[in-house]
């Protein structure tokens, strides 16, 4: 097998982020549930941007997010995603460029508008987040590079993008792809809404041997297993997949393999600001040490390390140096 072009290869939802300051009188008075994640629509997206407070915008979306954080860690790394041929896009492609990540995907102008996550962070560090997936929903097999793919040691994919038939279309064609390129196929599950709305396909992706590494949280576990305690979850989930990385916010982190297991503890932080991007973050780490071949316990570290960072601060992308903070585990 040649050597791979890019260490790891992210698919997912192209989304500029736009973070904002809220408060909970601002959420009721907007009918939104603290913490919680909401689909909307073009019309929703335009009105509730103009009620928000001064924003920040970068590009986002869940694998992208994780694409940023190899980046840092030094991981080769590229992202496919749609956008549109309009400022956003424009501004998601020269963003996510300039962190060092690969992003050759051609804009188009037939695909609405670029898409973009209205994130609102409330004073305790809860994120409340309103999608308009516009042209990411839109990404098509034909914009898929394969080539890229094959080329790539691990390709990773966000369970968001598996909700509109077309883009799932195209990530079951780069899986095929990665698989008869003998390459690691790692998937992450990204909500519980994902998981009751595809519980079956996620299974199915399992079941046919097609995910090499699968990242959940404590209650995606709970919602893929039908277990409500945490360690029967772990040994359901753990033996439908060759690595099972599990997050449990302050409690750390824990990894199964077929012949290990690990955990660590959650990283100290001095202040918690925003928990956006925390699990992005911990994949990024986590996979950084699989892709350098690292054991369950390091890359557990590295997840935990990333993680860490990205709460200290708004928004989700690194701020900090991650190699630097890494120290000598990479």
């Amino acid at each position: 097998m040649t050597a791979p072009r890019y260490d790891v290869l992210a698919i997912g939802n192209a989304i500029v982020d736009v973070i904002s300051d809220a408060d909970d009188a601002f959420l009721e008075a907007q009918g939104l549930d603290k913490a919680s994640m909401r689909l909307i629509d073009e019309a929703e997206a335009e009105r509730l941007y103009g009620l928000m407070g001064p924003g920040r915008e970068a590009s986002g979306g869940s694998a992208g997010n994780t694409a940023a954080g190899l980046a840092a860690l030094g991981i080769k790394t590229a992202f496919i995603g749609q956008v549109a041929d309009d400022q956003l896009g424009g501004i998601f492609a020269h963003d996510i460029r300039s962190l060092g990540v690969a992003f050759d995907t051609p804009a188009r102008g037939d695909v609405g508008a670029t898409a973009r996550c209205l994130i609102l962070v409330t004073s305790d560090a809860q994120r409340t987040m309103n999608t308009f997936l516009g042209a990411a929903q839109m990404l098509s097999p034909d914009a898929i590079d394969l080539d890229a793919v094959r080329d790539a040691g691990i390709l990773y994919l966000e369970g968001y993008l598996w909700d509109p038939e077309v883009p799932r279309a195209a990530m079951e064609a780069a899986i095929a792809a990665a698989r008869e390129a003998g390459r690691k196929v790692a998937f992450t599950l990204s909500d519980t809404f994902c998981v009751d709305r595809h519980r079956d396909g996620f299974h199915r992706l399992l079941d046919e041997r097609k995910v090499d590494i699968l990242f959940a949280n404590e209650a995606e576990l709970a919602a893929m297993t039908g277990e409500s305690d945490f360690e029967a979850g772990l040994a359901a989930l753990s033996a439908k997949v060759p690595v099972l990385a599990v997050t449990r916010s302050e409690q750390g982190a824990v990894a199964v393999s077929r012949t290990e297991r690990a955990s660590v503890p959650a990283e100290p932080i001095e202040r918690l600001v925003d928990t956006t991007g925390a699990g992005d973050l911990f994949a990024a780490g986590f996979l950084a040490g699989q892709a350098r071949g690292l054991g369950l316990e390091a890359s557990l570290r590295l997840g935990a390390i990333a993680a860490a960072e990205v709460i200290q601060h708004y928004g989700a992308r690194p701020e900090a140096d991650l190699k630097a903070l890494a120290g000598d585990l990479l």
